[in-house]
């Protein structure tokens, strides 16, 4: 028997005492997180045997969204609406509907089959804008929680950016230099503010727009100097790619505005310091892991 598991039995020897304790403090209020933190009790397993049958306190307890939907679906159903018309009434799926209200008698149909096309139509448009109303709902959320950033959140947010969208040397083409190529303003944006943060002057930088033939080069131009608040004269020669007419491209129409090439000139030593940063997150995100598994 080893020494870390002698001890973990030792620990748990008195059981019951332990369990006292732990539904004591179930009953406080409590999460699991926090008993299992006050008590040093790093066995999930354990854990569950301590609060067995003790249920979570209701500030623990994710609210069920649907749960006020299911009974209004109900209610619905029984006055005698389709799920067609449900569906219109509350905007949620009619695959939601059906489980919801799958026991209840059926309605008599009193309409057309144009009719029910329609309002199987207006139906779908309703759940559309519901579905589109959430996802605006959870990006807002989300992006409040971000708040401002430090100094070191944006440097290592930087070191992290460019290393995925950023130039990197490769053996069969050694080239120690900082270029950023992306077509999103935003990592644009993010992207210069964090070479401000490492100190790299605006004359030291250089901007060249990527576009396809099909697409409008002068608008491109005038359009990424809005990102870059930089003078005409920052922006180089605009490279035109030409394709075949049997080329499939997606990226088309008025938003198309090609890419943005972002370099850094003498930029050497900085590069060598962004894949160092690089490896010294790496090395640090292992480590940190490691803590956690253990």
């Amino acid at each position: 028997m080893t020494e870390i598991t002698r001890a973990n039995t030792s620990k748990y020897a008195d059981f019951e005492g332990l369990r006292a304790q732990a539904v004591a403090l179930r009953r406080q209020g409590l999460s699991r997180r926090q008993i299992r933190d006050q008590l040093c009790v790093d066995n999930n397993d354990i854990l569950n045997r301590l609060l067995e049958g003790e249920p979570a306190p209701e500030w623990t307890k994710r609210p069920n969204a649907k749960d006020d939907l299911r009974e209004k679906a109900r209610e619905l159903r029984l006055r005698g609406m389709t799920y067609d018309q449900i569906q219109v009434e509350l905007g949620c799926s009619k695959s939601s509907i059906s489980l919801w209200v799958r026991d209840l008698p059926k309605p008599e149909r009193k309409r057309t089959r144009e009719e029910a096309s329609a309002i199987a139509r207006h139906g779908w448009e309703a759940t559309l804008k519901r579905r589109e109303a959430e996802r605006q709902r959870t990006k807002q959320a989300a992006a409040a929680e971000v708040g401002a950033l430090s100094p070191r959140e944006l440097f290592l947010l930087g070191v992290g950016l460019y290393w995925a969208e950023g130039s990197k040397s490769k053996p069969h083409r050694p080239e120690e230099r900082v270029t950023f190529v992306n077509s999103d303003p935003h990592m644009i944006e993010v992207f210069l503010a964090w070479l401000r943060l490492l100190g790299v002057r605006p004359a030291d930088l250089r901007f060249h727009v990527h576009i396809h033939e099909t697409a409008d080069a002068l608008a491109a131009e005038q359009y990424w100097r809005a990102p870059t608040a930089a003078d005409a004269s920052a922006f180089g020669k605009t490279s035109v790619k030409k394709h075949s007419p049997r080329t499939n491209r997606k990226n088309t129409g008025p938003a198309y505005r090609g890419c943005l090439v972002v370099r850094v000139l003498k930029s050497a030593d900085l590069y060598r310091r962004i894949e160092g940063w690089w490896y010294g997150i790496v090395g640090a995100a292992s480590m940190s892991d490691h803590e956690i598994r253990t």
